[in-house]
């Protein structure tokens, strides 16, 4: 029997239980290290290391050291003896963050819960904590409460075939296709859980790169819908997208400076970032240098940076602006394309990277030099057609 770290109230059932484990020439026993309990036995070498032969290992469960804890880990001892007879044992079920968390019989609310916190901590270094937060509630969260009612309704099925029936069940070739399918590949690493198809193969032919040319307003159009706007502190909101580019959230997390260009902070979905306007013009056409912000609620610890810019959104409606807050976005992209501002500048103003900017704006920019070249030529050979 393997007991660690002093006397303690489970030490007498774990002797008995282990007694039961050699009794039954199972090769495997519980250890207790303080208040958690693992499991030792001859086990085979772990991915990565330079032994070929089995040798004694801890398999760390962590369970709690409780009567569940011991019974939970006594039940893994008859699963993993199995395997090893059956040679079909596999360490990865075992180790990483899930740590047997599916093979320990945990269903599949508390797997979707081990995983929250794991995205969390993983990715706490890489994005703030608005961002992750705002990530988590609309790209994971959606879809993974859409696998968990499958699986639901549908008992009989495994969870890998949960997982695809849950994929089938969104639009094909859509964006929400995608954006479940990287959710639930996400899960389904997370737990270990070998799928037979990638979920990738499921894409369809969705992407930035079959994006539809957007019917953008003009220049013209957006200064005539921004003197149609009668609340002063929205009309600054609209004023501040159209001539910084900012996403609907970044307005209320943006400084002014002296020099016009403005301060995107770092709790915004892609961090700090510097942008500049285009056209310089607008910050007085707009009244930006004295413009105020509706007073609506920005604290991030009770909300969220999606529901902030679901606001503008609402906005938008209410005054029946007849395009969406991200035509002023893409619209500002396109602007800079025609002045000629370098677009790893322009990517760089946006948030984003170069490759995603080139992919999104890719027609445009197509479009953008086969009309300057044109334009140069025509110039050039000022020669009269005959009328």
């Amino acid at each position: 029997m393997a007991e660690v770290s002093g006397s303690h109230s489970l030490d007498k059932a774990l002797t008995q239980v282990n007694q039961r484990l050699k009794a039954a020439k199972l090769g495997l026993q519980i250890e207790r290290r303080g208040e958690r309990l693992n499991l030792r036995g001859t086990l085979p070498p772990r991915p990565g290391s330079a032994r070929l032969r089995s040798y004694q290992q801890r398999v760390p469960l962590k369970l709690p050291a409780t009567k569940a804890g011991l019974k939970q880990c006594e039940q893994m001892a008859k699963i993993i003896a199995a395997q090893l007879l059956q040679a079909n044992f596999d360490w990865r079920d075992y180790l990483g963050p899930v740590a047997g968390l599916r093979m320990a019989g945990a269903d599949l609310s508390a797997q979707i819960d081990a995983f929250e916190r794991h995205f969390f901590e993983t990715r706490r270094s890489e994005s703030s904590a608005a961002s992750l937060q705002t990530t988590w509630e609309k790209a994971y969260i959606p879809y993974l409460r859409k696998l968990h009612m499958t699986a639901t309704r549908h008992s009989e099925l495994s969870l890998p075939e949960a997982i695809y029936t849950t994929v089938q069940s969104t639009k094909a070739n859509s964006r929400s296709r995608q954006i479940c399918c990287t959710a639930l590949a996400a899960l389904a690493e997370f737990l270990n859980l070998e799928l037979p198809t990638e979920l990738k193969s499921f894409w369809g032919n969705y992407g930035n790169s079959q994006t539809q040319l957007r019917d953008l307003p003009s220049d013209e159009q957006i200064v005539e819908v921004y003197d149609s706007i009668k609340n002063p502190r929205w009309q600054y909101v609209y004023g501040m997208m159209a001539t910084y580019g900012l996403r609907n959230h970044e307005v209320f997390f943006c400084d002014r400076t002296p020099n016009a260009e403005i301060i995107v902070r770092e709790t915004t979905k892609t961090g700090r970032h510097e942008v500049w306007p285009f056209y310089p013009e607008w910050v007085d056409r707009f009244n930006l240098g004295n413009g105020e912000l509706p007073k609506i609620n920005t604290d991030l610890n009770t909300t969220t940076l999606q529901r902030v810019g679901q606001q503008v959104t609402t906005q938008f409606r209410r005054y029946k602006i007849p395009f969406s807050p991200y035509d002023l976005r893409h619209a500002w992209a396109i602007r800079t394309i025609l002045m000629r501002l370098p677009d790893a500048v322009a990517a760089r103003m946006m948030g984003h990277s170069v490759q995603v900017h080139n992919r999104t704006y890719h027609r445009w920019m197509t479009h953008r030099d086969q009309q300057a070249a044109v334009q140069t030529a025509l110039a050039k050979n000022q020669i009269k057609a005959p009328m």
